[in-house]
């Protein structure tokens, strides 16, 4: 059990490490580095290199946003095998739409909760 938290962080933690280097020495801002990652996460799924990516570092691979585009790619590949060509449009759709709701639903909640004051 412990060896495979220690895998989790370790590919958790290159993750951040990358997406850090990226901002810090690049100059490159957060949206710029969310972008990167969703479509790097999608591109490595459908070329087969995430898969064992995942495999190693399970949640510490999925968990962060490069996860989300894995996430996209594994739905479009199962819409496609179940709907044929109209699952390139569903199968993302519906393989994150749990993850989009509760997200909305937590922000909603979160919002209501908590009142955000503006920088002056």
């Amino acid at each position: 059990m412990l060896l495979n938290y220690m895998k989790v962080f370790l590919v958790g933690g290159m993750l951040c490490l990358i997406a850090q280097v990226m901002m810090d020495y690049f100059k490159l801002q957060t949206p710029y580095v969310m972008v990167i990652y969703v479509t790097l996460g999608s591109i490595l799924t459908f070329l087969g290199i995430y898969d064992p990516i995942v495999k190693f570092g399970s949640s510490g691979a999925t968990v962060p946003i490069i996860g989300f585009g894995y996430s996209l790619a594994q739905g479009v590949i199962q819409g496609i095998e179940k709907d044929g060509f109209l699952g390139i449009f569903t199968g993302g759709i519906s393989a994150t739409a749990g993850g989009v709701a509760a997200a909305i639903f937590f922000g909603y909640i979160i919002s209501i909760i908590f009142n955000p004051k503006a920088k002056p």
